[in-house]
């Protein structure tokens, strides 16, 4: 018999077993018989999704958010996500990360990014978020508030901001609306604004490109960037865990921020 957490294989026949007749004095066919073969795969795979929410969530959960609908890092809830189109691509984001964003890579052993992949593949089937809001609306809120001066949408926009034509598959409605309510509290890894006063008394606020022992290189909120040898700075300040973008709490009823993070999580980019 097989195990309750058993699953069927397959069937393995035997084809005419035989036994001994005295009335023929030979062997004799007498029929077939059937064996199937059990596996306990179904313990196997409920172990590796364990394992895998496990990891998730002491490795994941605090980026993309407990069931992967986002937050700083991208949405997972999701039946397609847009990078990871298939099992390989999915494995190889988990192990080496993603250039040129907050995605790291793990040191992750084969088993354990086999049961992450096998878990995120899972978040799927997480119901979509249930948003407050109107798009239409919300859009034009977008536009009075003059958005695209910092923030690229298409080709307009300046680079200041991050890009936007994509951030409702990247970042859940509830970290859309903490960045708009209090932006500080939500501030890129890796990003830095800069206060620099130069030796003649030009002052500058901007976002550091690059920097070194010796050099500085950001760029100024209108977008132009600058570069600076050390000493030529009279006062040269790192402003950790600050941001450009103003709150908008208080200069946003309810229902215009409800509608404004309705509008950005629309915006999911190109199929």
């Amino acid at each position: 018999m097989p195990s309750q957490s058993g699953a069927l294989l397959g069937p393995v026949v035997l084809t005419q077993p035989r036994i001994w007749s005295r009335a023929t004095g030979r062997a004799v066919a007498v029929g077939t018989v059937i064996v199937a073969l059990w596996a306990p795969t179904s313990v196997a795979q409920t172990g590796e999704l364990e394992q895998g929410r496990r990891l998730y969530e002491s490795l994941c959960g605090s980026c993309h958010g407990p069931l992967g609908n986002g937050g700083r890092g991208a949405n997972l809830a999701q039946p397609q996500l847009r990078r990871a189109t298939d099992d390989q691509a999915l494995s190889n984001i988990i192990r080496r990360g993603i250039r040129g964003t907050e995605m790291p890579g793990s040191p992750l052993t084969p088993s354990q990014l086999a049961s992450v992949a096998a878990y995120v593949k899972t978040l799927g089937r997480v119901a979509p978020e249930d948003i407050p809001g109107d798009r239409g609306r919300g859009e034009a809120v977008y536009a009075g508030l003059d958005c695209v001066r910092c923030h690229t949408m298409g080709s307009r926009g300046g680079i200041v901001g991050p890009p936007l034509d994509d951030i409702g598959a990247r970042r859940s409605a509830a970290h859309l609306r903490e960045a708009l309510l209090a932006p500080e509290a939500s501030v890129p890894r890796g990003f830095l604004q800069l206060r620099v006063v130069t030796r003649d008394g030009r002052v500058f606020n901007g976002i550091r490109v690059n920097e070194d022992g010796f050099s500085i290189q950001f760029r100024d909120l209108s977008g132009r960037v600058h570069s600076f040898w050390k000493d030529e700075l009279e006062l040269f300040e790192h402003q950790w865990r600050r941001s450009p973008m103003p709150s908008y709490d208080g200069r946003l009823n309810a229902a215009q921020t409800d509608d404004l993070v309705a509008y950005l999580v629309s915006l999911v980019g190109a199929p």
